[in-house]
C-alpha cells in the first residue's frame, strides 16, 4: 500500500524531540545511517527509502550528513531550509543551493510554501530537483491545483471518504480544522474547532456550506483503516532509556 519509507528527522515539535524523534535524530547520525541501511538492505528498487532533515547551524555538517546518507543508498533527501531552532523565518536558499550542488542524490526543498506560486518560486530559486509541502497541504489539499484556499469540493471529497471508509472522529475532525483554517471566519471557526461529535460536524457543515457526506459507491475501494486518536507514546522501561555513549555524540564526523 505504499511506494517507499521516509525517515522524518525534521520535525521540531517538543514532544517529538522529547521522545527522540524528529530533529533529535540529527544529533545521532550513526543511528540515522543504521536505520536507512536496515530498510535499504531489506528492500529493492523501485521501493524508495528517503530521509527528511533540517539545515544544521554548521552548513558543512549538514552537507556531511547528506553525503553519509548518500552512501547508504538513500533514494532522495528532503531538506527543510531552516535550522531546528527556526520557525517562521525565511528559508535559507543559499544553503539549499549548496547542498544541491555538492550532493549527488536528488534533493527535495521544503519550507515556507503555502501556494502554488510559492512552490514554483522555491523550485526555481533553490535549484533542487523537487518541492515538498507539509503544512500548506494540510491547510489546502488542493494547493497544487492552484486553488488559493481549500475549495468546498475538497471538503466534500473528505466527507465522502470518511463516510465510506471507517474513520475515527478525531481523524475526520482534525483534517477539517486544517482545511477550514483560511475560509471560516474566526467566530464560527472557534465553534467548529470545539465540536465533539461527528454528528455535530456534519450538522455544522450542512448548515454553513450546504454540504453533506455521501457514501462512495465504488467496489474497487478497499477500506484500509488508518486512524489515529492521539499521538502515540510508547512507555519505555528504565533499561531501554539508557543511552549508549555513541548516541550522545552530536558530531557528524564521528560516523
Amino acid at each position: 500500500y505504499c511506494n517507499g519509507v521516509d525517515l522524518n528527522c525534521g520535525c521540531p515539535q517538543r514532544w517529538a524531540i522529547k521522545e527522540g524523534y524528529g530533529v533529535d535524530l540529527l544529533t545521532k547520525p550513526q543511528l540515522v545511517k543504521d536505520l536507512v541501511l536496515a530498510v535499504r538492505n531489506r528492500t529493492t528498487s523501485p521501493f524508495t527509502v528517503s530521509v527528511k532533515i533540517r539545515i544544521l547551524k554548521d552548513l558543512n555538517e549538514t552537507i556531511e550528513l547528506c553525503k553519509i546518507l548518500e552512501h547508504t543508498g538513500v533514494s532522495f533527501l528532503s531538506v527543510h531550509g531552516r535550522t531546528p531552532q527556526m520557525r517562521k523565518e525565511p528559508i535559507d536558499l543559499d544553503s539549499l543551493r549548496a547542498i544541491r550542488e555538492l550532493v549527488q542524490v536528488p534533493i527535495i526543498a521544503n519550507g515556507g510554501v503555502n501556494t502554488l506560486a510559492e512552490a514554483e518560486a522555491l523550485y526555481e530559486l533553490s535549484k533542487c530537483q523537487g518541492i515538498m509541502v507539509a503544512n500548506g497541504l494540510l491547510t489546502n489539499p488542493a494547493l497544487f491545483s492552484g486553488a488559493p484556499v481549500t475549495p468546498l469540493s475538497c471538503i466534500q471529497d473528505w466527507l465522502n471518504i470518511t463516510e465510506t471508509i471507517p474513520t475515527s472522529f478525531f481523524t475526520m475532525h482534525h483534517h477539517l480544522i486544517f482545511m477550514l483554517e483560511k475560509i471560516l471566519p474566526k467566530s464560527p471557526r472557534l465553534i467548529f474547532n470545539n465540536l465533539q461529535t461527528r454528528e455535530s460536524v456534519v450538522e455544522f457543515l450542512g448548515e454553513y456550506y450546504g454540504i453533506y457526506p455521501e457514501k462512495i459507491e465504488d467496489e474497487s475501494i478497499q477500506p484500509i483503516i488508518c486512524n489515529y486518536q492521539v499521538p502515540f507514546r510508547e512507555k519505555r522501561t528504565e533499561e531501554e532509556n539508557v543511552v549508549d555513549d555513541w548516541e550522545l555524540s552530536t558530531s557528524l564526523f564521528d560516523v
